[in-house]
């Protein structure tokens, strides 16, 4: 008791992204371009953090690059919580080729420190 394990020092690691990815609930954002702003559930799928699942046919793969910073909206898990804004990086663009999510891109998000 009170020692830590090699898992809880992995997830010592993660700690402040996972606060992140535990208060927010979906992401929103505006991809000029098209004219249209786009909502998507936030997923904590695996080691990579924080990211949103879209569909492969979907217009905003177009528009989102790796390394891209976007103006995004984060709206909390609490609904009586005020929606935050923050400036967010793309940090990576994965093809899901099996499983549960095949037919979908996650696209990995970092709130960027202000």
């Amino acid at each position: 008791m009170g020692q830590e394990t090699s898992g809880d020092q992995k997830g010592e690691k993660r700690s402040e992204q996972r606060k992140q990815i535990d208060q927010y609930y979906s992401v929103e954002f505006l991809i000029k371009d098209l004219g249209r702003v786009y909502q998507f559930k936030i997923w904590d799928l695996s080691s990579k953090g924080m990211c949103i699942l879209v569909k492969d046919d979907s217009k905003v793969l177009e528009h989102l690059k790796v390394g891209e910073v976007v103006k995004m909206k984060y709206y909390h898990d609490e609904l009586l919580k005020p929606v935050e804004h923050f400036k967010t990086e793309v940090k990576h663009i994965t093809k899901e080729e099996s499983g549960r999510f095949k037919g979908h891109h996650m696209i990995g998000l970092s709130i960027k420190k202000q």
